[in-house]
């Protein structure tokens, strides 16, 4: 050890781990800051602004601040806004459809994803990097282009029908397209990778002889898995969660392609507000803000809970 410092301080090299880099940490960042600050701050601060809006008639905002936005998602006032107010089921239902499908998306991609990165993980040579580059082979084809192929797929005369009734499975062709189990199908399958790399990470890099050492204690496999091998590998779980939780909430395109217009996501509500020059800007941009607001109170409850289990 000795010898080694001596030699970098010899060579004129610091010994710390902090390196020639020492005070450049600050200027080093800047351009990821500036890059957060342009592409997300400012959108972000751009559609607050508009939710506070008042939309005009023919399209587009007048510049008169109201919370009329947030006032049409959660009350009915009637078409000229002149009758008592009652609760607007329409949009909360929306709401709600969105949280159990994106919950529902969650849950099925976790019982999948663990089992699939666990085998994944515990593969030897280049089995690894294949069943790897399979399960990223779906990245290389446009997400609207992967759920379009759905739809032509599930569809009542696609291939899936003629073959469950070619082989005598059905005797008439099974509805699918543009039902709540089209749109779970639809989420499932294109956030299935994100929860399946962050845990294959995760116990990629778990120890284990610490399940040698269970197994010699008499641990029955479910009680090692479910008391050691589990919670180690639970932030790559949160991750792979958290990874396929969000985009399933705010998810447009499988709603609007596999579910049809009655099956409506907040996604698929935001993204009609601001089609064309009749759209309702603010009341797409209050959405927003509280779609983003759910998931910030959601992410921050979690980090609380976090915080006070390290205590």
């Amino acid at each position: 050890m000795a010898e080694q410092e001596t030699q970098e301080q010899s060579s004129g090299e610091p010994s710390g781990e902090r390196g020639i880099y020492e005070g450049l940490a600050y200027y080093l960042m800047a351009p990821a800051w500036v890059t957060l600050f342009v592409f997300l701050v400012v959108p972000l601060g751009i559609m607050l602004v508009y939710s506070f809006l008042t939309k005009e008639f023919r399209g587009g905002v007048i510049w008169e601040f109201s919370l009329a936005a947030y006032d049409q998602f959660f009350f009915d006032r009637g078409l000229f806004g002149d009758e008592p107010a009652r609760i607007e089921w329409t949009y909360i239902g929306i709401f709600w459809r969105s949280l159990w499908q994106a919950g529902l998306a969650t849950l099925l991609c976790l019982l999948l994803g663990f089992p699939t990165a666990f085998v994944i993980a515990t593969r030897s040579g280049r089995w690894k990097f294949v069943w790897l580059f399979l399960i990223t082979i779906p990245y290389w084809v446009n997400l609207l282009i992967r759920t379009i192929s759905m739809k032509f797929l599930i569809r009542d005369n696609g291939p899936l029908n003629e073959w469950l009734l070619a082989i005598g499975v059905l005797d008439k062709p099974l509805h699918l397209i543009n039902t709540d189990f089209a749109i779970q199908l639809g989420l499932f399958y294109s956030y299935l990778p994100f929860m399946v790399l962050p845990i294959y990470a995760s116990i990629e890099r778990y120890n284990f002889a610490l399940s040698e050492a269970a197994a010699d204690l008499y641990a029955s496999r479910w009680y090692t898995l479910r008391r050691v091998i589990f919670p180690l590998v639970k932030p790559g779980v949160v991750a792979g969660c958290i990874l396929v939780f969000v985009p399933s909430l705010g998810a447009f395109l499988a709603p609007d392609l596999l579910g049809g217009a009655k099956k409506f996501m907040i996604g698929s509500l935001i993204e009609e507000q601001f089609k064309g020059n009749i759209g309702n800007w603010p009341f797409g941009a209050a959405a927003s803000m509280l779609l983003l607001s759910l998931v910030l109170v959601m992410l921050t409850c979690y980090a609380l809970s976090q915080s006070r289990a390290r205590r």
